[in-house]
């Protein structure tokens, strides 16, 4: 049970981060499919100055751990910068921006993960290596019964992405700038009758989605497998998506979704493991937050209300 609480959290909470960043974008109006490349593309960025500075730094130093995460909200931020300019610049289609670039994330980091190995590592790898995070338990608080896994071999990213997610809860809720926010994504009009420029305020939403999915991008490197790939975050983005739409684009609705998507991965990941299923079969329990994602959406998707002006382009001279 442990296990299953230990990993369940490690994979629940870099997912959060990533749809708190969709509800950013999708709250201000912007619908953001482009979850999955903001994050492979950020994570790009964090392990690409770890591999280039891990010579610099003792084994066991967690600088280029912190350095990572930096780099791939930056990346992530940058990268987003590309959808806010399709979306509300050109005003382009924001389904068709979103697939778009997720397609060239994918092609992007393939590509210059690659070649970058080859002409500065001198290493014929698609793989950037980031070595082992350290991990730290809680002292008294482990010890209580089920609950206590919470705080054992707990990652230093868990603890950033909660006092992120904090952050996040409070800008969007008790913010001047988390009120218009959030208007914007309901009469944008209104928004731009009371002198804030709408413009701005998604643009901006847009970017803080890149960040955080980076940040989350790099978190899900670290934890699945100590380096980064192109491939091992395939799905993740459009888990997220799922998420924050079954959590009704709020924050805790949300972190209740991602828990759940955790606790089925790790928990499918050790009946497996107890069954001692070949891997043929491992690879089909481990399909079941996603066979949870399509249950709860055909039972839960009549109550959701998205944003009433979601997926609109805005044109300020229509009333």
């Amino acid at each position: 049970m442990d296990t299953v609480i230990i990993d369940g959290l490690s994979f629940a909470l870099p997912l959060f981060i990533i749809a708190i960043g969709g509800i950013y974008s999708e709250r201000s109006g912007i619908t953001n499919l482009a979850l999955e490349g903001l994050l492979g593309v950020g994570a790009f960025f964090g392990a690409l100055v770890v591999a280039l500075t891990a010579g610099n730094f003792a084994a066991d130093s967690q600088v280029p751990f912190y350095l990572a995460m930096i780099f791939s909200v930056l990346g992530g931020a940058l990268y987003a910068m590309l959808h806010g300019l399709l979306c509300i610049k050109f005003k382009a289609n924001q389904v068709i921006s979103g697939v778009v670039i997720n397609i060239l994330a994918m092609a992007l980091t393939s590509f210059l993960t690659s070649q970058i190995n080859a002409a500065v590592l001198g290493k014929p790898s698609n793989k950037f290596q980031l070595g082992v995070s350290s991990r730290f338990t809680v002292p008294v608080l482990s010890d209580i019964p089920v609950l206590g896994a919470v705080f054992t071999d707990v990652y230093p990213f868990e603890v950033v992405i909660i006092l992120v997610t904090v952050l996040a809860w409070y800008v969007l809720y008790r913010t001047r700038y988390g009120m218009r926010l959030r208007a914007c994504g309901e009469n944008p009009h209104a928004v731009d009758a009371a002198g804030a420029d709408v413009a701005k305020i998604r643009f901006s939403a847009v970017m803080i989605s890149g960040a955080l999915s980076g940040l989350g991008g790099i978190c899900f490197a670290y934890s699945i497998s100590a380096n980064f790939s192109p491939n091992i975050y395939v799905g993740f983005g459009y888990l997220s998506i799922a998420a924050l739409i079954f959590g009704n684009w709020r924050i805790m609705p949300t972190l209740g979704a991602c828990l759940l998507f955790g606790f089925a991965r790790s928990g499918g990941y050790k009946i497996a493991q107890i069954l001692a299923l070949p891997s043929t079969f491992s690879d089909l329990i481990m399909t079941l937050p996603y066979v949870l994602t399509l249950l709860l959406l055909v039972f839960f998707s009549k109550s959701n209300r998205a944003p009433r002006a979601l997926g609109e382009i805005y044109d300020k001279g229509k009333r």
